[in-house]
């Protein structure tokens, strides 16, 4: 196995699809001579040209609706969004035509369309810079939402991705693209709504998504000191999400923490607590218990924004509460 960042894990992806699939484009600000925003297609423009590295205004609406209209004409557009706030922008386009033409002209149309965003906060980019929306997208009919945490997971599930007909948001964090991890040296796909047990253990299960796995290992890691086995399941999609793992663990253990770095009210957590608490109620030694990012603006501040999303300690003073029931 090859060790590789997130980024790295990227930028293979993206280039096997340009150098394997000549209909695909990207298409994104920033993406051409500057080399993306986050350094994921540096030289891309060079080696593949302006018909395939395609740079855009600061117009998000245009760009999905680009990216819709030559989809449905088969073409495979990648959609690059700096962040997951100026998505925000694109919203009528990704939910109102996106998502819905298969559904709306019967299947004579698909939109085989990835809009590849950055979400989170940590950067000290301030509140309008540093939103969780995955959740948002995650509800909608007719969309795909993959969030993969790992460099292999990255790479493994772009390659599936590529090759479905409907709309994908594919959502990164911003603070996972300098972290390192294995990358099998073979080819491997990772199927779209399959999750992943990142790490095995007998008395209590965390279920989280994107960079709340690293934080949710790393609190799984200390409690093994204690005695405590914590088992982590990454969830890597969350529209389709794994329910079936998600109970297996939990009849496992007995008892559930769902992890997000959203607000916590109207997160995604709560579908997945809602789930567990109706499929595997027999098998709980305690409620089902949720911890998500306080409800307020992410601040500018990093000393005051470092206590806005979970951490470590948060993580494990949740569980050492559950366990003290």
């Amino acid at each position: 196995m090859a060790e590789l960042s997130y980024r790295e894990a990227m930028a293979k992806a993206l280039r096997e699809g340009l150098v394997e699939d000549e209909r695909m484009f990207i298409i994104g600000e920033d993406i051409g001579p500057y080399g993306g925003p986050y350094a994921v297609t540096a030289g891309f423009l060079d080696e593949f040209g302006p018909k395939r590295i395609v740079e855009s205004p600061i117009a998000e609406s245009a760009m999905v609706g680009i990216g819709t209209g030559s989809a449905m004409a088969g073409l495979r557009p990648v959609v690059e969004i700096m962040t997951i706030n100026f998505s925000l922008l694109a919203l009528d386009q990704i939910v109102n035509h996106a998502a819905k033409i298969r559904y709306m002209s019967g299947g004579q149309f698909t939109v085989p369309l990835i809009v590849r965003t950055v979400t989170g906060g940590g950067a000290g980019l301030a509140a309008t810079h540093s939103q969780n929306l995955e959740g948002w997208y995650a509800s909608v009919p007719g969309l795909k939402v993959v969030i993969p945490a790992t460099p292999h997971d990255a790479l493994g599930l772009f390659r599936s991705v590529r090759k479905e007909t409907d709309p994908i948001m594919f959502i990164e964090h911003i603070l996972l693209y300098s972290t390192r991890g294995e990358v099998k040296d073979d080819y491997y796909e990772i199927p779209i709504g399959k999750a992943d047990v990142k790490r095995e253990g007998k008395d209590f299960s965390i279920i989280a998504y994107s960079r709340m796995v690293n934080v949710s290992i790393a609190a799984a890691d200390a409690l093994s000191k204690e005695g405590i086995g914590v088992e982590v399941v990454d969830l890597r999609s969350l529209r389709p999400w794994d329910r079936d793992t998600v109970i297996q663990s939990v009849r496992k253990t007995g008892r559930a923490l769902v992890v997000e770095e959203v607000w916590q009210t109207g997160g995604f957590g709560g579908e997945i607590a809602s789930a567990i608490q109706h499929e595997a109620f027999d098998d709980l030694d305690g409620p089902v218990a949720r911890l998500g990012g306080l409800d307020v603006p992410t601040p500018y501040s990093m000393s005051l924004e470092r206590l806005v999303a979970p951490t470590e300690a948060t993580v494990i003073e949740a569980i050492r509460k559950e366990l003290a029931r």
